[in-house]
């Protein structure tokens, strides 16, 4: 009789037991990361590459507009080569000076509102340096430009942050098409501004894009990685759930949960040690690519402007403007004619001709390896101009240098999109922009003042430069293809 209660206590302890092992059922949660991937690729991500590729057009726009002004300033100012080569340089020192603060302040205060600050005042500084009245104030107005046009980097972040990955390798290469068209349409529209209404009319053209685009920024929100990084999980909800409804899509269950992270856009982040080589690499690569990408550029329009063959100048036309005052000076006017624009248009239109074949390389051969071939390629291509051959063979290794430095661009901008983390990543992006415009400040010295005492050391120099960049890529320590974007470090 005493075992009855002994199994009845022993019954009860057991059920304790066993009701105290029942866990209550876990909430379901997601992060953004998950949240993009599930809702996949739609029509949101269509609008998202058409606005914010359209960035593109007018930095191009923009930044090549010095190339086909800068004959015209050279005749209506008599400035000398070394002057015409410094605007371009102060364009540059803008840029690289503002790319560093406004990558700071985007890690800090969101993407989309430094991208808005960055197009009013590039299209504010851009209608006021057609009213320059002279050379200095031309040079200071352009180097405001620059500043602004350094902000529109922050489209390509929000580009990548809304992407699933399996689409990053893709359609970010895709914006390329962007930036040509901007080089296309600028020089399009100098060979009919330029003879006509002049530079100054050109120039308020140029920045009619730019303002245009500014009223349809409206229509893409805030990052939601950013977001979140910044503790504001309600906001990031919202912008995922309207992706959703615009893809029609279902989103993933549960809430969205990620540790804010309190750190954003600190220095220290970029020199950490578990990014401190790949930092110092990215921006080796990104001011060697500038070197190549804008010394290609100004050297195109020293050659077509000089019609340089077989590494010398061809005998100047004797007419009887010879013996003008304008001609003996040491800064006699040289303006393009309709040949030059059509082979700048040749040109120019390289910088798509590899663009399929750079997407494949990409997603199949991966980041690092894909940069290593085409930077390889563009030193080699660099040494073939010395080669004594007619204007057309001239130009033809003209268009394959751009598409070559231009596929070098498109590798790099998408490695340096994705190997930093959210809470770095416009910093990374702003610094690497930094050093990119320093071999963009360095370029114009080689392609228009060095390249007339040294035609074969300037390509020598160009080189050189572009097999250390290589080097760097292949050797880069994080391969990104394939990997998901990380939130934090």
């Amino acid at each position: 009789m005493a075992t009855a209660p002994k199994e009845a206590e022993n019954a009860i302890g057991l059920e304790e037991i066993h009701s105290e092992r029942k866990e209550p059922p876990k909430e379901k949660t997601f992060t953004v990361e998950e949240a993009v991937e599930t809702i996949g690729f739609g029509r949101f991500h269509i609008m998202l590459f058409l606005i914010m590729g359209s960035t593109g057009v007018v930095e191009a726009m923009e930044i090549m507009l010095i190339a086909v002004v800068s004959p015209l300033i050279q005749c209506e100012w008599q400035l000398q080569d070394w002057q015409v080569a410094l605007v371009t340089t102060m364009v540059f020192f803008g840029y690289m000076v503002f790319s560093i603060v406004l990558g700071l302040l985007a890690d800090r205060y969101g993407r989309w509102k430094i991208l808005l600050l960055s197009f009013l005042w590039a299209a504010y500084f851009s209608l006021l340096t057609s009213f320059a009245p002279s050379y200095i104030w031309f040079v200071f107005l352009r180097a405001m430009v620059g500043g602004g046009v350094s902000g529109h980097a922050q489209g390509l972040i929000i580009k990548t942050e809304f992407l699933p990955t399996k689409y990053r390798g893709y359609m970010l290469p895709l914006s390329q098409v962007f930036w040509l068209a901007g080089s296309l349409l600028i020089i399009g529209l100098a060979s009919v501004v330029n003879p006509t209404i002049g530079w100054r009319w050109l120039i308020r053209i140029a920045s009619i894009p730019g303002i245009l685009l500014i009223l349809v920024f409206k229509f893409i929100p805030e990052s939601a990685r950013y977001n979140v990084s910044t503790g504001n999980t309600g906001a990031a909800l919202a912008t995922l759930q309207r992706i959703a409804r615009i893809n029609r899509a279902a989103g993933p269950e549960g809430q969205l949960r990620e540790p804010a992270k309190e750190r954003r856009g600190s220095f220290k982040d970029l020199i950490h040690p578990k990014y401190l080589r790949t930092t110092l690499q990215i921006w080796i690569i990104w001011l060697g690519i500038a070197f190549a990408y804008y010394g290609v550029i100004l050297a195109s329009a020293e050659l077509l402007e000089r019609d340089l063959v077989c590494g010398s100048a061809a005998p100047a036309l004797q007419d009887s403007r010879d013996d003008s005052e304008e001609s003996h000076s040491p800064c006699h006017c040289r303006l393009f004619g309709p040949a030059a624009y059509q082979s700048m248009i040749i040109s120019t239109a390289g910088e798509i001709a590899l663009n399929p074949v750079n997407i494949l390389c990409i997603n199949l051969l991966g980041r690092r390896l894909s940069l290593c071939i085409t930077m390889g390629c563009t030193a080699l291509f660099f040494l073939l101009l010395n080669i004594c051959t007619s204007s057309a063979g001239t130009v033809g290794f003209l268009f394959m240098l751009r598409a070559l430095v231009s596929a070098n661009f498109n590798t790099i901008y998408i490695y340096t999109a994705e190997v930093y983390p959210t809470t770095m990543r416009a910093l990374g992006m702003g610094t690497s922009g930094a050093l990119c415009r320093v071999g963009a400040m360095v370029a114009p010295f080689i392609s228009q003042v060095l390249i007339s005492a040294s035609f074969l050391g300037a390509l020598c120099l160009f080189s050189s430069v572009c097999i250390i960049c290589a080097i760097s890529a292949v050797t880069l320590p994080i391969e990104t293809k394939g990997r998901a974007l990380q939130q934090v470090k």
